[in-house]
């Protein structure tokens, strides 16, 4: 394991997550032996605007049952979870964080969808699949921790079929001065390797990805965390959350985003890309 990726598995590795996890599932009153794909939403949908943004790209994927989806970049496999539930596909999930990996079984256990939800772990620069194996590829904040954008791109359209598609949501490098961190995706500047959305969008092109839409989200991203920031300012953290992943500065890594995200330090886009 390189070194960065030992930095990786550090900074998203957060030790004794699933009792943290069902810890908050007993306050929150779920019953952990009944245990549903929206129980999870609040935890396991790790990136802007969670389930929400879930929704969004899944439709513009247009999924079909007979799909065979990858996700790159899985987590703890919760739109790999929704994904399977909602349209009935395969999804195979993949991350470099090992306990990603072992939660996410366990919890795609618990909700009964372990014929359909595969969780490997892995790096996305060496994919462990064949050639045109699958339909959808989508990723979701995955690429700002890996440096070689061009590799990152090229594994994805390597892996999928001719005429498949690429669904992403992604954070950027912005127009204004330096991000702030800590940051949901790095605890300094060391572990973050943002790509502006040309540089992005040059290395999908060169892997023989054609881009049919780039949507900016910086406002619906910037006032999702703003109304979070909110509530827990209000109410303290809930029961459930991605706090529960970032952290004791996890307050601190949303609140340096949502300004990141003002000052355009950073922008989020998501989108679809074909292979020809």
């Amino acid at each position: 394991m390189s070194t960065i990726d030992v930095m990786v598995n550090k900074h998203y590795g957060t030790g004794n997550l699933l009792e943290k996890i069902e810890s908050g599932l007993n306050l929150a009153g779920k019953n952990l032996e009944q245990l549903t794909v929206d129980d999870l939403a609040p935890v396991d949908e790790f990136h802007t605007r969670g389930r929400e943004s879930t929704i969004e790209i899944a439709e513009m994927a247009k999924l079909k049952a007979t799909d065979k989806v990858l996700d790159v970049g899985c987590g703890l496999g919760g739109s790999a979870r929704h994904l399977a539930e909602k349209y009935n596909c395969h999804v195979t999930g993949i991350d470099l964080t090992a306990e990603y990996i072992t939660v996410g079984k366990q919890l795609t256990e618990k909700v009964g969808l372990s014929d359909k939800v595969t969780l490997v772990e892995g790096s996305a620069l060496a994919l462990p699949f064949k050639d045109n194996s699958f339909d959808v590829v989508w990723t979701e904040h995955a690429q700002m921790n890996i440096a070689d954008k061009e590799l990152f791109y090229a594994e994805i359209s390597r892996v999928l079929k001719p005429g498949g598609r690429l669904v992403f949501h992604d954070i950027f490098r912005g127009s204004g001065d330096a991000p702030f961190y800590p940051a949901p995706w790095a605890e300094d500047a060391s572990l973050s390797t943002l790509a502006t959305e040309s540089e992005a969008q040059a290395a999908i092109n060169k892997a023989g990805l054609s881009i049919d839409k780039w949507i900016g989200k910086v406002s619906e991203s910037a006032e999702f965390f703003q109304k979070v920031l909110k509530r827990v300012e209000a109410n303290g953290p809930p029961p459930v959350g991605i706090h529960l992943l970032m952290g004791d500065n996890a307050r601190v890594k949303l609140g340096n985003y949502v300004q990141n995200l003002l000052e355009k330090r950073v922008c989020v886009s998501l989108g679809i890309a074909f292979k020809g």
